[in-house]
């Protein structure tokens, strides 16, 4: 089954939004055997919302469109494509029904904006696909054409809808059509190592793991290798790519923490969590991203007990109990600080485990010695006291971003901590 995505926004051409949505269908329809060969993005404006839908329907018959179908005058893929589709706009009585108690049960207060009205307008002749997540219903429009289905452009309301709507009724249709091939990726996630060293690493393994590929996605946070088996059926897809992992995994060593959504942060805690171990922070220039990381994480109130941001130095000094003098002699950012910080935020706030980060984000600040990026990580546990110099590249975000990634890893690896996968086959 082939299906061409059109996303409707003139936002997402000037560059203002990043269109996540077509590559979400994307990856949704192959996991079933249909296979997206054609995205285009459109502006605001009817006429190439009609262009580039009939198009898509020409070639494949098939064409899943998102954005435009809210309450605004800007929202006009509806009408553009009821048009092409020669059908009225017709108001869903029962859908205006819902709308309406949906507003009352917000407690909005008033009556509906006539604005939201038009959210009930629906092609005659289409299937609404509920959106329990927002005001706009998914449309599935089954024509002459070909089939056209709409989807809000809200990236949760639209993944939504496709998981619950759009799959299953698609998945029938490829069902029916003969067996069905699919195309599925696993990714191993890594991190302390880089993109070139890794490609050094395997290359010349990579002609064992066929039928699966293999991509490097390198990002400040690690590299991540995306395994993907296309052509095969499902269960035969499965067991490629677990056999490419598996052949993976003693190559990469500790130097991979999971796979696919797995966050180093939940690894950290996963560990501590089985050690019956509690965890605080003391951070600098990370200014709380660390903290942050560590709460992201559902269940992190059961290990992690808090942190502390001591940006100037007096704080170091009367929070974490760092020495001035170690100050004075070495500076805020050194082995010696970082070690005091993790000791002192291990002592002070009644942790087993406490991590540490000191350093010089910049864009200002660095000297020759201590150039911008020099971070120092810092690690103190009952079994371990460990602290690590890094100088990490990029602008001042990157480096905060790499540190904390950083000192979550130099805890994993100084505890021994095994990867913990998201998805263990």
């Amino acid at each position: 089954m082939d299906v061409e995505v059109v996303t409707v926004g003139t936002e997402l051409l000037l560059g203002f939004t990043i269109d996540t949505n077509a590559a979400d269908i994307s990856r949704a329809l192959a996991a079933i055997g249909a296979r997206v060969v054609h995205r285009a993005t459109v502006p605001d404006v009817e006429t190439s919302i009609r262009a580039a839908v009939g198009a898509g329907l020409e070639r494949t018959g098939l064409v899943i469109v998102t954005g435009g179908l809210g309450p605004t005058r800007d929202d006009i893929t509806k009408r553009a494509v009821a048009s092409l589709f020669g059908v009225p706009l017709e108001v869903d009585a029962a859908y205006l029904a819902g709308l309406e108690a949906r507003w009352r049960r917000l407690g909005r207060g008033g009556s509906m904006p006539e604005a939201n009205r038009s959210q009930a307008e629906i092609p005659r002749g289409a299937t609404v696909l509920p959106n329990p997540r927002g005001t706009a219903p998914g449309l599935w429009l089954d024509g002459d054409l070909g089939i056209a289905i709409l989807l809000p452009g809200v990236p949760h309301e639209m993944r939504g809808l496709v998981r619950d709507a759009v799959v299953p009724r698609l998945a029938e249709r490829v069902d029916r059509g003969g067996e069905r091939t699919v195309v599925r990726s696993r990714t191993l996630r890594t991190t302390g190592v880089a993109e070139s060293a890794l490609a050094d690493r395997l290359g010349a393994h990579e002609a064992e793991l066929r039928p699966a590929t293999l991509a490097y996605l390198p990002s400040f946070l690690g590299v991540d290798l995306r395994l993907t088996v296309g052509g095969l059926g499902g269960d035969a897809a499965d067991r490629a790519l677990t056999s490419a992992a598996e052949r993976l995994g003693p190559l990469l060593g500790a130097d991979c923490y999971g796979d696919d959504e797995t966050d180093l942060a939940a690894v950290l805690l996963a560990g501590l969590a089985q050690r019956g171990q509690s965890l605080a922070v003391a951070e600098s220039c990370t200014g709380g991203l660390l903290g942050a990381r560590l709460t992201a994480i559902a269940g992190a109130s059961d290990v992690f007990l808090g942190g502390v941001i001591t940006y100037r130095n007096a704080l170091k000094t009367s929070l974490l109990g760092v020495d001035p003098a170690l100050l004075a002699a070495h500076g805020a950012v050194s082995e010696e600080v970082v070690r005091a910080m993790a000791a002192g935020a291990r002592e002070r706030l009644g942790a087993d485990v406490a991590l540490a980060v000191t350093g010089i984000a910049g864009p200002t600040g660095g000297t020759e010695e201590k150039p911008v990026g020099t971070v120092w990580l810092g690690v103190a546990a009952p079994e371990v006291q460990r602290a690590v110099r890094i100088r990490f590249p990029g602008a001042r975000d990157e480096v905060r971003q790499r540190a904390a990634q950083g000192v979550l890893d130099l805890a994993r690896r100084a505890l021994g901590m095994a990867p913990v996968p998201a998805n263990p086959a």
